[in-house]
């Protein structure tokens, strides 16, 4: 099923992450399919404490400007895939856009990644992290077009992001490398696996032409 190349190692990862090419034909970035098994794991642990102990999961108010009034129908590999094919925003962008979603989750211990809020979440520190990352970026419109949602949206959404972290984006050398590392970890022994029997499965349907709803359904073999 697939070629041997397709499989997913630490090492490759990590190569991918600190050298990866950013011509035109580049391939998807490993990381995508690593972050999204990651959040797709988060909000299936969510929904489970949800069902067995409702009182736990008190939601900070706050928080809530994230939540979409109805629950867009795309997978988060779909939705990664597609900011990446539109922004091209390089590997460790999505990095330290996940050290921003998980320091936004331990200051707000009251905020759960949902498939209401998910989508929202990414798009913005996505964009913030691009700026942080990136030399140069496309406008803010430009992300809410990518995105799916207005510019007045977004920009409303970056502000009160910034403010939820307390203007604190620095991501030092440190932390960027332990946040590899435990994608890392992730491939070696959390889901490395499924993540690569997700790329493998993706590939021949890409090969085979399939219709895009049965692509776009490949990112729940993650869960």
């Amino acid at each position: 099923m697939g070629s041997p190349s397709m499989a997913i190692s630490p090492r490759k990862l990590r190569s991918d992450l600190y050298s990866y090419s950013y011509q035109e034909d580049s391939n998807m970035p490993l990381v995508i399919s690593v972050l999204a098994s990651l959040i797709e794991r988060n909000m299936a642990r969510n929904e489970r404490i949800a069902r067995n102990c409702r009182w736990a999961l008190s939601r900070d108010a706050r928080t809530r400007v994230f939540d979409s009034h109805e629950v867009p129908d795309m997978t988060i590999q779909s939705y990664l895939e597609r900011i990446f094919r539109y922004t091209r925003a390089g590997p460790s962008v999505y990095v330290v856009a996940y050290v921003y979603i998980d320091r936004l989750c331990q200051n707000h211990p009251g905020f759960r990644i949902s498939p209401r809020n998910v989508h929202r979440l990414l798009i913005t520190t996505i964009m913030v992290a691009s700026k942080y990352v990136e030399d140069m970026n496309y406008r803010n419109s430009y992300f809410a077009r990518v995105g799916g949602f207005t510019t007045k949206e977004l920009n409303k959404l970056e502000v009160d992001f910034l403010f939820f972290m307390g203007f604190k984006l620095h991501v030092n050398v440190s932390v960027f490398e332990s946040y590899c590392c435990h994608l890392e970890r992730e491939v070696s022994i959390g889901g490395g696996y499924q993540i690569e029997r997700t790329l493998r499965c993706a590939e021949e349907i890409k090969l085979r032409q399939c219709a895009d709803r049965r692509y776009d359904q490949i990112g729940r073999i993650t869960l």
